[in-house]
């Protein structure tokens, strides 16, 4: 084996490369039309492959590469410190190459086919504390608006809090349920009742409590929305021009806010029902009635906010604990 040191995998991408990769870089452009940056990507990854080879053995041909081979690149990469995502997509783009090549060009077989990138490190939801939920939600806008615009933000804002609402389930949200020509509801408001019933995931159907704040916005918002209505009676959301608001307004209009609120964070609605979920569970400690109210399937989805909640701990031990105090 050489003991040259191992090529950087950020080098320029504009190295010479095999003849077939080449053929396949064309084979990419011209038959599956993909973009400029798509295959800048390819042949950067491909550039990283032909490196490690002729690194390992001069003069030998990337062709012939085999499991091994490939096994030990995947493991310098790993040991130069790159990410776990940036080998997966690295292995990714060799895997077609080699598919490729024992299609079109007598390969003999994908040597990548087996061969797996280091595990992703799990990401945390990200959750607004108690206290920025709280400074969110109180804001003020800016007066710049309408009254009844600023009404219909707030109601979302709160709603999205105080059920855990996916963003798609909120939108699709009526003023009661209705089934009728051309229209059934998949999700809708029980003021009365204090609940909303949603659709969510896997067309799994699930009823969760409104809080009273979310409920004293709705009814607020509801007061004046018959001004707003046009040909459709039945979204309990509107926009000023008498339709269901959409997803991405709402999106902007609650990162928008929370600009103006003055949170250090981008925050969105998944934010806000990561947040749902973390505060309930630091509260009740009751997982299985988070995962029921949050519409998962599985209760591993949920355990991650067990996550949160130790991190939470470990912040209040580190900050309060004698021997952990940092001077």
């Amino acid at each position: 084996m050489s003991d040259r040191s191992d090529p950087d995998p950020e080098a320029d991408s504009a190295a010479v490369l095999a003849p077939s990769i080449e053929r396949y870089l064309s084979n990419l452009e011209t038959q599956r039309k993909l973009s400029g940056h798509t295959l800048t990507s390819y042949r950067r990854e491909l550039a990283v492959l032909a490196r490690l080879a002729e690194a390992e053995a001069p003069g030998s041909r990337i062709e012939a590469l085999g499991d091994p081979q490939i096994r030990r690149y995947a493991a310098r990469l790993h040991a130069r410190g790159l990410a776990a995502r940036s080998i997966a997509r690295a292995l990714s783009a060799w895997r077609g190459y080699f598919t490729w090549l024992a299609q079109y060009e007598d390969g003999s077989g994908n040597p990548v086919a087996d061969v797996h990138p280091p595990r992703l490190a799990k990401r945390l939801p990200k959750a607004l504390s108690e206290t920025m939920t709280t400074q969110l939600l109180d804001a003020s806008d800016d007066g710049t608006e309408p009254e009844a615009i600023a009404l219909r933000d707030a109601a979302i804002f709160e709603l999205f809090y105080s059920s855990g609402l996916r963003l798609s389930e909120l939108v699709a949200l009526d003023v009661g349920y209705a089934k009728e020509a051309g229209h059934v509801s998949t999700g809708w408001i029980d003021p009365a009742a204090a609940e909303v019933t949603v659709t969510g995931k896997g067309g799994k159907r699930r009823t969760v409590p409104v809080g009273a704040k979310a409920l004293a916005a709705i009814g607020r918002w509801l007061s004046v929305r018959t001004a707003w209505l046009k040909a459709d009676p039945h979204p309990l959301f509107l926009s000023s021009r008498g339709e269901r608001l959409s997803g991405r307004s709402i999106q902007q209009r609650l990162k928008a806010h929370a600009q103006r609120a003055g949170i250090p964070a981008n925050v969105h609605p998944h934010v806000l029902r990561h947040s749902f979920a973390s505060h309930l569970l630091q509260a009740s400690g009751d997982l299985r009635a988070v995962q029921e109210l949050l519409g998962h399937a599985s209760i591993a989805a949920t355990q991650v906010y067990t996550s949160l909640d130790f991190q939470r701990l470990s912040a209040v031990y580190d900050a309060a604990h004698p021997r952990a105090r940092r001077k």
